[in-house]
């Protein structure tokens, strides 16, 4: 094992929560404080985008078979549509005196430490550079200007995280939850774009240093210090018009040499009151280089047919993250079954993007579930995981199949629901639900430290699967942060640290506060 994946390592192991103790975190939380959820750059072109709002008529069913939906043309209401689906906001909220913003990629916390990036070189659409999405006021940010005769190898996207955003609130764990959002963003990208007819290419063999000059993101001085972006991943969008010459990281790296770079980003404006070095460690360790990635692609999987008629706009825009549940209705069996074929790795959003076998695998906690006794269940993701499964968890598990559809396995039957709420430290919303799960990861990565954060990702595009999925249902999911690790792997019987726990999920019923008001997200651009 080198150091960097040992500092990775011993970064989760410190990480974790127990029964006895959290991970650490700030004493207090000054919400006045809060920093800015919304970063701007000052001293660089502002670029409108076109009208947010706009409908597409396809449905949310219809992204099963992304090659049968007319593609849309690049244009800038399609690249603004396509941005707002992505990374825009879906609703205010407010109570009181306090409004705060919803947006249609979820977060940790509503912290949002996830920045968007554009880079076009098709001259067609708008002058070629690199643009800064601003979420709240739905427009462009030029960052950088490119020459007018660059190569078009048409729109790319690129992501990154303000890890301060999140450890201001989560402290150490914080750069998990980072991860998980780049997951679940991946996610709002890909089925934003399946909903125009476009697909999404992964661009993994970037290494950060490449993703950070191509955004900009290495000009330390245009940053204050403890709020620099991190690069996480670049994407490729293939459009209706084209995808122009092919993609060469090196090509548009020398485009970079004779590039005019402008602005700087303005301040989150909070103050800086704790320290969490050890965010900074990890992230050092597990940066990427190049390197070669398999174009390795899911099987056909069956899929489970979907009743609903709404709009993919309409699910999009009316994700919610759920704060309680009725602890009463009973969700359809064809509804979970439904919920889970759409997390199998497949050829369709938004596991299409995605260049590796599934390491991540599920256990559930099943409280209410039409004609499935409550109990214990597992949904491993990859067939040949079956194995390890098995092997490394509890001798008394049944592992019986109940269905001829999915590889969902009951392992143990029986009423969950304390065991699923303690698990979810104490909160209601793991044991109110339908049902509740762990995301448990294979967890083995050599002398690649840089996988660890793509366990995470793999996680959050589970997540935005299941939260799609049940807007689709009628019904609300949530993702939990918030677990105590070790006692998910004593639950389960696991002792070896092949296995190990990331991210964890509910469904259910959702219980509307009556008191918040819910308001247009972009209503303030017409004051």
């Amino acid at each position: 094992m080198n150091k960097p994946t040992q500092i990775v390592i011993d970064y989760h192991h410190r990480t974790k929560h127990h029964l006895e103790h959290y991970a650490k975190g700030p004493e207090t939380l000054d919400w006045d404080d809060q920093p800015d959820p919304f970063r701007r750059f000052a001293g660089c072109e502002s670029m409108p985008l076109p009208k947010p709002g706009a409908e597409l008529p396809t449905l949310f069913s219809e992204l099963d078979n992304p090659q049968a939906i007319a593609p849309q043309a690049l244009t800038l209401e399609s690249l603004g549509l396509l941005l707002e689906l992505s990374f825009g906001l879906s609703a205010w909220k407010q109570y009181g005196p306090d409004r705060w913003a919803l947006r249609c990629n979820p977060s940790s916390g509503n912290l949002h430490p996830t920045e968007a990036y554009l880079i076009n070189t098709d001259r067609s659409l708008m002058k070629p550079g690199v643009y800064h999405y601003a979420s709240h006021d739905h427009h462009l940010e030029r960052r950088c200007r490119f020459a007018d005769d660059v190569d078009n190898a048409g729109i790319l996207i690129g992501l990154s995280s303000v890890h301060w955003r999140e450890a201001w609130k989560y402290g150490e764990r914080a750069y998990r939850y980072c991860q998980h959002d780049i997951g679940h963003a991946l996610g709002a990208l890909r089925y934003a774009a399946a909903a125009l007819g476009w697909s999404v290419e992964l661009l993994a063999e970037c290494a950060d240093d490449d993703i950070a000059a191509l955004l900009g993101l290495d000009r330390q001085d245009d940053f204050k210090p403890d709020e620099r972006e991190s690069p996480d991943v670049l994407c490729r969008i293939h459009t209706a018009s084209g995808t122009g010459t092919p993609f060469e990281i090196e090509t548009l790296s020398k485009t970079l040499q004779s590039a005019a770079w402008s602005g700087r980003a303005s301040s989150l404006k909070a103050y800086h009151m704790y320290k969490w070095p050890i965010i900074d460690e990890a992230s050092a360790a597990a940066a990427k280089p190049r390197t070669g990635e398999p174009l390795w692609q899911a099987a056909p999987q069956p899929v489970v047919t979907l009743s609903s008629r709404q709009t993919a706009t309409a699910i999009i825009r009316q994700r919610r993250s759920a704060q309680h549940f009725d602890g009463k209705t009973t969700l359809p069996l064809a509804d979970f079954y439904r919920l889970l074929s759409a997390v199998m790795p497949a050829r369709k959003p938004p596991f299409d993007l995605w260049r590796w076998p599934a390491k991540i695998h599920l256990f559930l906690f099943v409280h209410r579930i039409e004609s499935l006794a409550p109990g214990i269940y597992a949904l491993p993701r990859d067939p040949e995981a079956l194995d390890k499964l098995q092997n490394a968890t509890l001798a008394d598990f049944d592992w019986q199949p109940v269905s001829d559809i999915l590889p969902l396995y009951q392992l143990y039957m029986g009423d969950c629901r304390q065991i699923a709420k303690t698990l979810s430290c104490h909160q209601a919303i793991a044991s109110d639900s339908a049902f509740s799960l762990a995301m448990v990861a294979e967890f083995g990565f050599g002398d690649q430290p840089w996988i660890y954060r793509r366990l995470f990702w793999e996680c959050g595009l589970i997540g935005q699967a299941l939260y799609l999925e049940a807007e689709a249902a009628g019904v609300r999911g949530t993702g939990i942060g918030c677990y105590f690790d070790d006692s998910v792997h004593e639950i389960l019987g696991i002792k070896s640290d092949r296995l190990q726990s990331l991210y964890h999920f509910t469904v259910g019923m959702p219980l509307e506060d009556a008191r918040l008001q819910t308001l247009p997200p972009y209503n303030h651009l017409q004051d």
